[in-house]
């Protein structure tokens, strides 16, 4: 089960930072943490004025101050790994080969392609970019849920199974007797 998800982009002043904002304002009650990363952090950053444009336009809260660089200790057995791009999730693979849950964050979603980092681009083309996130952090939520839930389910399944193994046991002593 996932209990923390790391969202990756290059330099974690963009892209990554926005989508953490918006899953965790989005998923408050779901118990999953997330924290985002960069896989080229040469020094800590500020992030992106205009992704903080963006974040407030949409009254959003943002506790993303200054870029971090991924690292091995940051993804656990349960980590699910989302990067913005193909090139970014074989970067990740590179630097934590241990990731289980490795997945651009459109595959993810059932999608093929990159989401676009607008670096560079107008207010408009951020605008954009959040919009995209947007969708695509509700499509990974309802699929988190759909596991859970499957999870669940298979869990209680496995409970009954053993409860009727134990009593079948039970039984068979007491004939042994």
């Amino acid at each position: 089960m996932t209990d923390n998800i790391v969202f990756v982009c290059n330099d974690n002043t963009t892209v990554s930072p926005m989508a953490e904002a918006i899953f965790k304002n989005l998923s408050s009650d779901s118990g999953i943490s997330a924290v985002s990363r960069g896989t080229v952090v040469l020094f800590s950053e500020p992030v992106n004025p205009k992704i903080s444009t963006v974040m407030e336009n949409h009254n959003l809260t943002f506790e993303h101050i200054r870029s971090v660089q991924l690292i091995a200790d940051d993804v656990t057995d349960s980590t699910l790994v989302l990067t913005m791009s193909d090139k970014l999730k074989k970067q990740v693979k590179e630097i934590v080969p241990q990731a289980r849950f490795l997945y651009t964050l459109k595959e993810y979603c059932g999608e093929t392609g990159d989401v676009k980092d607008p670096y560079g681009g107008t207010l408009v083309d951020y605008e954009d970019c959040y919009s995209e996130i947007v969708r695509l952090i509700k499509k990974t939520i309802y699929r988190l849920d759909e596991e859970r839930h499957t999870e669940s389910k298979a869990l209680a399944v496995a409970k009954e199974n053993l409860e009727s193994y134990e009593e079948g046991e039970k039984d068979e002593d007491s004939n042994r007797q």
